[in-house]
């Protein structure tokens, strides 16, 4: 299942970001000389009647669209060469495109990853219903409490409707969940509403660390109280797209708080993964069945999407940050800045790579841990 469900989750995702790529790029009239899945050595490929050589590389990792000028599959401007380009030569040029163009070109593969996982989202809130309780009005009210709870250790009672959590409102049972999940052992104040009265009360998250069924485990935060029974209502497409909006924002969200708290030791780095993880998770997914391997796509094209916009040189998030600082400017970086700042980034690639892969290996069970 693994070595199946890898290339089925990152072949597709990975062709899918470097397409939005190559087709805005067609559309501004962006010439493309490769479009590879993978990198390194070409397996197999053709070249079609625009001249655009189409490939399987060796490297399953990610994969590149090389457009004309380019001189590399980074898309690493050399200022000199450039300059250089005869006028003859820089129609479909991707350097001598419109500052707007090239940025949208580049933006266009993380807004396709962003697509796909709103599109499944949406998909299965049209499929299922969008979750909440079979009454609303209870959805954020304490029905009972787990062994050893957190809110029923402060004083919590049966009855009391949370209504925020640190100042911050929680009309739905989702939103108290989604307020402690990534904050075990945090010092918050509940306010609650107990027989007509308000009432403020302090709580220190719970933390628990569970597993799934495949023993990969995680640190979070519970309260330890129950809700109404959960039920599903049909909603309509305008509706299932705002609620995939919603699901991808607090996913974002959850992302960024769980990298900030490695940052800050609030979490183990142990929880970041590289390629062997995702191709264990993978294969996970897909022994569960086609809809939770399809979910997890979702949550691997989001974070493609998130990754590739990080403001790091040879990223496309990287390359738009270079273009807005050309915007402010009216003219690109001098050429050794940008040298400087490429080389940079592809150093800080590579050593997350190689630092992840290696907390990769470390975690597998044949390392002992």
């Amino acid at each position: 299942m693994y070595i199946l469900g890898f290339p089925l989750l990152l072949g597709p995702l990975v062709t899918l970001h470097e397409l939005g790529h190559y087709l805005v790029g067609r559309w501004f009239g962006v010439h493309a000389e490769a479009f590879s899945v993978g990198f390194g050595k070409e397996l197999a490929g053709f070249t079609d009647r625009r001249g655009t050589r189409w490939k399987l590389s060796a490297l399953p990792l990610g994969g590149y669209v090389q457009f004309k000028g380019d001189m590399n599959p980074a898309s690493i401007p050399d200022r000199a060469a450039i300059a250089r380009t005869p006028p003859a030569e820089r129609a479909g040029n991707f350097h001598h495109a419109a500052l707007w163009k090239r940025a949208l070109i580049v933006f266009a593969g993380p807004a396709t990853n962003i697509l796909v996982t709103l599109g499944i989202f949406a998909a299965f809130f049209m499929t299922y219903g969008a979750p909440g309780t079979a009454d609303p009005a209870q959805s954020n009210v304490v029905t009972g409490f787990a062994e050893n709870s957190a809110a029923q250790t402060a004083g919590l009672r049966e009855g009391d409707r949370i209504v925020a959590i640190d100042g911050e409102p929680t009309p739905r049972f989702q939103d108290i969940q989604d307020r402690v999940l990534m904050y075990p052992e945090r010092r918050i104040v509940l306010s609650i509403e107990r027989e007509g009265e308000a009432l403020r009360v302090p709580v220190t998250i719970g933390a628990s660390v569970e597993s799934d069924r495949f023993g990969n485990s995680s640190r979070v935060g519970r309260l330890g109280v129950t809700s109404s029974q959960m039920s599903f209502t049909p909603v309509g497409p305008l509706e299932a797209a705002r609620l995939a909006v919603d699901q991808s924002a607090a996913l974002v969200k959850m992302l960024v708080t769980g990298i900030g708290q490695i940052f800050t030791g609030e979490r183990s780095v142990q929880e970041l993964g590289g390629p062997i993880k995702i191709a264990k998770f993978s294969g996970e997914q897909l022994s569960m069945g086609p809809l939770a391997f399809i979910n997890f796509a979702a949550l691997i094209s989001l974070n493609l999407a998130f990754i590739n916009l990080l403001p790091i040189p040879a990223l496309d998030g990287g390359h738009l940050a270079f273009y807005a600082a050309e915007a402010v400017r009216r003219k690109p970086l001098d050429a050794r800045s940008t040298e400087i700042a490429y080389r940079a980034g592809v150093a800080v690639v590579l050593a997350l790579m190689v630092f992840v892969t290696v907390n990769d290996l470390v975690t597998l069970p044949v390392f002992g841990s």
